[in-house]
């Protein structure tokens, strides 16, 4: 095995680290418009919308280059619960960072709101109008950021245990810099 073998690629680590701080950016950005009614609530949505998209259209990459590069194995030694909990996790991110643009732009279609981006970009709308489908929309888009951020967590926690616990080299795999190897101290 090349000591790369044992790194995600260059594209996937700048994707990987581009969209945290777009996603991070994103839980922010979502408690600041549902807790104001100023007008700073304006942006926000804009922001908001944009973001989303853009996180939508990354996603869409990522997992284009995952399909074509692959991912770095999972160190042999780690228990099978662990393994398990990695891959579930892994799609359940994945899952969510396709799911929730698509719930935030359906439930806006639902509810007649228009989706422009910044730059004046208008998107169309992706479901037919319909108020109990909008709330229906709405509740999911909702919940799920919920679920979203404690798997974001839950990813978070799991990368520290690997890098600082374990030290098993799986953080190092997808840190921006380091070890060519992605082997930190054993």
């Amino acid at each position: 095995m090349t000591p790369d073998a044992k790194r995600f690629t260059g594209l996937q680590r700048l994707l990987h680290w581009s969209m945290a701080v777009c996603i991070i950016a994103m839980f922010f950005i979502g408690v600041g418009m549902v807790s104001t009614i100023m007008p700073k609530y304006v942006p926000l949505l804009a922001t908001h919308k944009t973001l989303g998209v853009a996180i939508f259209v990354l996603a869409l990459i990522r997992l284009a280059v995952r399909a074509r590069s692959g991912t770095p194995p999972l160190p042999a030694d780690l228990p099978a619960p662990m393994r398990l909990a990695a891959h579930l996790s892994h799609y359940g991110l994945y899952g969510l960072m396709v799911a929730m643009p698509l719930l935030g732009w359906a439930m806006l279609s639902a509810g007649a709101y228009p989706v422009v981006l910044y730059g004046g970009l208008r998107l169309p709308a992706i479901v037919p109008q319909n108020p109990t489908l909008h709330t229906v929309l709405w509740n999911a888009h909702s919940y799920l950021a919920f679920a979203f951020f404690a798997l974001v967590l839950t990813h978070v926690a799991a990368a520290l245990f690997h890098a600082l616990v374990r030290r098993d080299g799986v953080f190092a795999a997808m840190a921006p810099v380091g070890s060519r190897t992605g082997a930190s101290a054993r």
